[in-house]
């Protein structure tokens, strides 16, 4: 049970996927400009890097090594056609937002990181658990830098007005910077230094 829970809560804090490993930095660039796409999109990571490794887990001693990379892909693919399909039909504005980026989590290297380093070693439940911890830890990230650039953006989080009117009449204006895709990539560096000033020993000796 320890070592189940230590598989989700690590990808959290101490091995995050986008601030320990440095990966899926491409979409927290991309679908953070406000709060409900970056949830989305953390949420559908989530769901194909769960179910993901957990097919890949269930066939890890029937798929032969030198097509591994094609069964993952055919998986992963799937999978995201699936959540494609139901964001349009269900959150179809939301999915227009998204865009192409949502068919791009096949190439997401948190999920090929994942199949290879954990699903194929490791029986079904650590896999699902690992892909959810993973997941999690990504769509943190995600929310956090969504919730950055929309308030100082925008002045609203997920569409509703945060930044009360009285302050825009007595001079306040939203930093037009903080929706451009550049901003992102310094809140990530932010959360970063901030994470890293916490935990000594991920710091550069």
């Amino acid at each position: 049970m320890s070592k189940n829970s230590n598989v989700i809560t690590n990808p959290l804090s101490k091995n995050n996927p986008v601030i320990v490993q440095v990966l899926g930095i491409c979409s927290a660039l991309a679908v953070t400009a406000k709060l409900e796409p970056a949830i989305v999109m953390a949420l559908s990571v989530t769901v194909v890097t769960a179910f993901s490794n957990l097919v890949i887990s269930l066939l890890r001693n029937t798929i032969p090594s030198r097509v591994r990379i094609i069964v993952q892909l055919v998986v992963v693919a799937a999978l995201v056609s699936v959540v494609d399909l139901v964001l349009q039909a269900y959150m179809y504005p939301v999915s227009k937002q998204l865009s192409v980026f949502v068919g791009l989590i096949i190439t997401n290297c948190i999920l090929m990181g994942r199949l290879e380093a954990f699903a194929l070693g490791n029986k079904p439940l650590p896999s699902f658990l690992d892909g959810i911890g993973n997941g999690l830890g990504y769509g943190l990230i995600l929310i956090i830098i969504g919730a950055v650039r929309e308030l100082l953006g925008s002045g609203t989080l997920l569409g509703f007005r945060v930044i009360p009117e009285v302050a825009y009449e007595y001079g306040y204006m939203n930093n037009g910077l903080m929706i451009l895709p550049p901003m992102a990539l310094i809140v990530v560096a932010c959360i970063i230094w901030v994470h890293r000033s916490r935990n000594k020993d991920l710091q550069e000796k």
